[in-house]
């Protein structure tokens, strides 16, 4: 038996000639460049749909990606809906499994210039990982940069997501949830802090407080990838943690001492501009 997502396939297919938008199996097949012999297949339950056979679906015929994946919605996206919607690039390995493309610090100036490119992603580094989550789905992972995610990411590690579907943006964004929001200009790693669906605009912060809240229009957003996991080249060694922590407490008993030289000092100089007591 065929996999939910090639029935919900099978049902745009026969929709299709239901309205008489294609004249047969074999043009459907062609249209998509793909052989009628496989498309027959397909059809009758002996093999799934393949993932690059569903982008061409989705280009060619404005079929509901998120109808093939969730059940949820309409069969076709509508003209408008159609319009602002991008394919996404996806690799797979010689078993037609999805792999996780990773964007490197030095590819993320050219992926947000170029994120529908397919030339451009299926040259960057690719991997799969064991657990099932990451095999449903579309996923990506970015190296970290800077120092905007600290303490929770530092520069080095790697994030690993999930694709958030632009029709689900304004419904699904997870406020305090760390995103990588792709603009026009750069990747960027941020917590989300709030929507505001009157405005159609997202509201950013940093982990490290030195950074300002920033907030985004959604068109200038081109993805967002929702992480859900990290990869980090750091493992602290129980030595390496107390050191750390016999740091920390070092560094605010010289803050409490400071502050407490402070207030005697102010203490001091209040004392002089007040009458004295005259009880005294």
């Amino acid at each position: 038996m065929n996999s939910i997502v090639t029935q919900r396939f099978i049902k745009c297919h026969n929709k299709l000639r239901e309205d008489n938008r294609i004249k047969s199996s074999r043009q459907f097949a062609l249209a998509l460049d793909y052989l009628p012999q496989s498309l027959s297949e397909i059809m009758k339950g002996r093999r799934d749909v393949t993932i690059e056979l569903l982008r061409k679906a989705i280009q060619k015929y404005k079929i509901n990606p998120i109808y093939l994946f969730t059940g949820e919605g309409p069969l076709f996206m509508s003209e408008e809906t159609h319009k602002d919607f991008r394919v996404l690039t996806i690799v797979t390995d010689s078993k037609e499994d999805e792999q996780i493309v990773h964007v490197p610090v030095p590819a993320q100036p050219g992926y947000a210039n170029e994120p529908g490119n397919p030339a451009f992603t299926k040259d960057l580094p690719t991997f799969s990982l064991p657990d099932y989550k990451y095999k449903v789905g579309t996923h990506r992972s970015f190296d970290v940069a800077g120092d905007n995610m600290e303490p929770t990411l530092f520069e080095g590690d790697k994030v690993v997501c999930s694709f958030l579907d632009p029709t689900l943006w304004l419904s699904s964004l997870k406020i305090n949830y760390v995103y990588v929001i792709i603009t026009r200009a750069e990747v960027m790693i941020r917590r989300i802090k709030s929507v505001d669906k009157d405005e159609n605009l997202v509201s950013l912060i940093s982990d490290n407080t030195f950074y300002p809240e920033h907030k985004l229009k959604f068109g200038e957003i081109r993805e967002i990838w929702y992480v859900r996991a990290k990869i980090s080249p750091f493992l602290p060694s129980p030595n390496n943690i107390k050191s750390y922590l016999a740091e920390e407490m070092y560094n605010l008993k010289q803050t409490l001492a400071s502050q407490s030289k402070l207030i005697v000092g102010m203490e001091e100089k209040l004392n002089q501009f007040l009458p004295p007591d005259k009880n005294d």
